[in-house]
């Protein structure tokens, strides 16, 4: 099991059966996988240690072996789920030399993160712990890191300067972010394929605007 990948049965609100002892990673595992259907069904502040513990079947003094509290708890989801988002982003872009390409597979991300039976997208784009530094640190990572990847790109391919680069950079994953959340909620009528291909073909008719003999004193 990677970062940020829970085997989440979404079927079921009851319970996880108490088993015998596990392997301390299994463990982990199993504990992250119940807190994050816990807090995706309730947020952060409804949510309890108890609903986590009895979702994983476990005791409290089990989970607060792994887990000194319910932030330490969700932070390390928030990690797993931030780190997620930046390593496929940066498999999108390093899988092709055509930048076409790398935008559709760039906003794919987004979309098929925002799309995916566990709700993780939620602890990331919809917390509602965002008065907290740790969490809010957390999540703008996931734009400045998935920037950074797309900047450096961008820089390399146009000779734009890099602050030019950055802009156009969040510009790009702002519009993934935001146009994913709201495909979700307000455009289920469009395929998420087609969706993902529509605002990807936006993004490519402004991104390439901007060839590399545009560079200044070339």
């Amino acid at each position: 099991m990677t970062a940020g990948q829970y085997s989440v049965d979404s079927g079921t609100d009851e319970a996880r059966p108490r088993g015998g002892r596990l392997p301390r990673r299994e463990r982990r595992a199993q504990l992250l996988d119940s807190a994050l259907e816990v807090f995706v069904a309730q947020g952060y502040h409804a949510a309890a240690m108890d609903d986590i513990a009895e979702r994983a079947g476990v005791s409290k003094p089990v989970l607060y072996q792994h887990f000194p509290g319910k932030l330490d708890l969700y932070l390390a989801l928030l990690d797993a789920s931030c780190d997620t988002i930046i390593a496929n982003t940066r498999a999108a872009l390093e899988a092709t030399q055509d930048n076409k390409k790398r935008v559709e597979a760039t906003m794919t991300v987004f979309y098929d993160y925002v799309a995916s039976d566990t709700g993780a997208f939620k602890l990331v784009f919809e917390s509602d712990l965002t008065n907290e530094p740790a969490v809010r640190e957390h999540v703008e990572r996931v734009t400045s890191e998935t920037a950074a990847l797309v900047a450096r790109v961008i820089h390399e391919d146009t000779g734009l300067p890099d602050e030019a680069a950055r802009l156009l950079a969040v510009s790009l994953v702002g519009m993934a972010q935001v146009s994913a959340r709201f495909w979700l909620t307000e455009a289920g009528g469009i395929s998420r394929g087609d969706a993902a291909a529509l605002v990807a073909g936006l993004a490519w008719r402004g991104i390439a605007g901007y060839p590399l003999s545009d560079e200044p004193g070339s």
